[in-house]
């Protein structure tokens, strides 16, 4: 496996490791899927999506189909469609870098939608409804960039191709590497991040299956946890805490999925980035 695919592979798996309520982890499945339906969507997917000489679209679409015939459900789309790009990214001549990543985001095409839209299509992503402009459901016209665009105001994963991924360097990195330093251990500076996120948007998946009144719910549940967790000295004194609102999250159906598939692009890209 080669180095780039490896650093992938360990992105996926370090978030596993973290308590992030609502979603699967060590400590709870959840949402009718199990820790090791991730952890093999981990492993054959990075066999694929870090190849040499691939496009974007072929990365997304081959990874989702290697998912599929794994494990038989949809475990990791959005973490594909936010990785991809930045596996590009990595085989830019001077590495990976923010700059790099938006070369690539740049540069990508119709075929590169083509593919993506048929991997969103086979891999049924809960809620995704009908939208007037480029629906995953007809062939795209437009290059990967524009589709993303027109659905960065609903959607946190295009966002990202929006804006060059600004909230995963700006949110997540930043709040990655701050705890990481100041409690010295990765999966707790996982959780900060992940809480990071679910508490600064409105989470896409749960928009998408409960609608905006719910999602804003669940933001505002978040930032208590947030400032909570991150006053700690010792996070584990927290832990307790977390696992009761992620079995009453679970206990909802609700799974702030979207959130989690940022925090493996954080993951990720602080892993790209060390090289």
């Amino acid at each position: 496996m080669s180095d780039i695919a490896l650093i992938y592979r360990d992105a996926c798996m370090a978030e596993l490791s973290a308590v992030k309520p609502g979603n699967v982890h060590m400590f709870a499945d959840g949402h009718g899927m199990v820790v090791q339906d991730f952890i093999k969507s981990a492993d054959t997917s990075s066999k694929v999506i870090a190849k040499p000489n691939l496009s974007v679209g072929e990365r997304i679409l081959s990874a989702v189909k290697a998912t599929l015939d794994a494990v038989g459900c949809n475990t990791n789309l959005g973490i594909i469609l936010l990785a991809s790009p930045m596996m590009q990214a990595a085989y830019s001549k001077d590495g990976f870098s923010q700059k790099a990543l938006q070369e690539v985001l740049d540069n990508l095409t119709v075929d590169d939608a083509v593919k993506a839209c048929e991997a969103i299509s086979i891999a049924t992503p809960a809620g995704l409804g009908e939208v007037e402009q480029h629906d995953v459901r007809h062939t795209p016209h437009v290059r990967l960039l524009e589709a993303m665009q027109a659905a960065s105001n609903r959607d946190l994963i295009a966002q990202q191709y929006a804006n060059g991924y600004q909230d995963v360097f700006n949110l997540g990195v930043s709040t990655y590497q701050h705890y990481l330093a100041k409690w010295e251990r990765s999966a707790w500076a996982i959780s900060a991040t992940y809480l990071a996120f679910l508490a600064e948007f409105e989470d896409s998946h749960i928009v998408r299956k409960y609608g905006k009144e719910i999602a804003q719910a669940i933001q505002q549940e978040a930032k208590n946890h947030f400032t909570s967790f991150i006053s700690q000295e010792n996070p584990k004194l927290y832990q307790a805490t977390l696992l009761v609102w992620d079995a009453d999250l679970k206990s909802r159906g609700i799974n702030p999925g979207t959130s989690a598939d940022l925090t493996v692009a954080t993951i990720l890209a602080n892993g790209l980035r060390l090289g």
